[in-house]
């Protein structure tokens, strides 16, 4: 019985899912890069 990650008509989606994780890392870890340097900022008088 073939698994259905073996069958060649299948396209292959790994670009797809790097680009949504980009997508989604980036902005993330920009934010929470700002978040830690305005509150050293606040908690550092």
């Amino acid at each position: 019985m073939p698994s259905s990650d073996s069958s060649p008509n299948q396209p292959d989606r790994r670009p797809l899912i790097v680009f949504a994780w980009l997508w989604v890392g980036v902005p993330l870890a920009y934010g929470l890069y700002e978040l830690v340097r305005k509150a050293t900022q606040l908690f550092t008088a």
